[in-house]
């Protein structure tokens, strides 16, 4: 299995069979810097499954977005590929592939159509150029992790109970895909993270995982994050926008937070792609808004 490092990809691809072209951007960047490399590929109707895969096995980030027309005006249809599968949903290509609209289109809203459901977002012109998207999630849920699942898990990341923060319960949570969700005493844990790689991805294959979401809190409303991915063949996320829904979820559903409440991610830092993603949270809505910037990889996109 490929352990992909996004720094290491080229700005911009064409696939050589028929040249289906690739946008290349970040989503969730920090000061315009950082965050998750996505492939966006536009007016990708024509393309099959096995296409699409071998697109996003070529571009090697976590995941690329397919968009095709929707089932009404002013909607899209979107599909994403890992360089290894299809996933259900992806917040940061999600994110970037609305700043590419907005910046064809001009801002406003959007419906997406996925596997996942219908996710409704606003674009808007950031005072500093460019365009945030938010996003509002599928509705969320959570459940108590297990014993076993908790045990299984720490296990694999070379991690003891002692290490966790008990204020946060272990909790599976879903916000179109299922997330793992630890909370550590220690920043520094945190910041050591170095986990066995084939041991997490065959349990996170086994219970359909798609991140883990690792977090320690700095405060109530501010908490640095790290999401190993082995289901998309990397070792790591640097910013993962379902992920942040779901913990969203987790943190109203167990009132770990007061509501109305904005609460900022800070994830990639570690590995050197710093990320900023802004979740707010209500107390009367299942469904959770993830709001970030998104611009063109630093080389220009295709």
């Amino acid at each position: 299995m490929t352990h992909v490092d996004p720094s290491d990809a080229s700005t911009d691809v064409s696939d050589p069979r028929d040249g289906a072209q690739v946008l290349r951007y970040a989503a969730f960047t920090e000061g315009g810097a950082g965050g998750n490399p996505a492939g966006v590929v536009l007016d990708a109707a024509d393309l099959d499954d096995a296409h699409r895969l071998a697109v996003a096995a070529e571009v090697g980030y976590s995941e690329t977005a397919f968009v095709e027309p929707g089932s009404e005006e002013g909607a899209y249809r979107l599909r994403y590929w890992s360089p290894l599968a299809e996933v259900a949903f992806c917040g940061h290509a999600t994110i970037a592939t609305a700043v590419v609209l907005a910046e064809r289109h001009g801002p406003g809203p959007l419906l997406f159509e996925t596997l996942a459901g219908p996710v409704h977002l606003q674009t808007t012109a950031a005072a500093n150029g460019g365009y945030t998207a938010t996003m509002t999630s599928v509705p969320t849920r959570t459940r108590p992790a297990t014993d076993q699942e908790v045990d299984d898990t720490l296990r694999a990341l070379k991690w003891q109970r002692a290490d966790l923060d008990p204020r946060y319960p272990a909790h599976v949570g879903y916000a179109g895909n299922d997330h793992l969700i630890l909370a550590l005493r220690s920043r520094q844990r945190l910041a050591e993270l170095d986990y066995n790689y084939e041991d997490l991805a065959a349990l996170m294959a086994e219970r359909g995982w798609t991140t883990l979401e690792l977090v320690h809190a700095h405060s109530p409303i501010l908490f640095a994050a790290r999401d190993p991915f082995p289901p998309g063949g990397v070792v790591e996320d640097p910013a993962t926008g379902a992920a942040a829904a779901a913990f969203g979820g987790y943190l109203r559903d167990l009132r770990l937070v007061d509501l109305p409440a904005t609460v900022t991610l800070l994830q990639g830092h570690d590995m050197g792609r710093p990320s900023r993603l802004l979740v707010d949270i209500s107390p009367d809505d299942q469904r959770v808004r993830v709001t970030g910037s998104a611009a063109p990889m630093p080389d220009g996109g295709a």
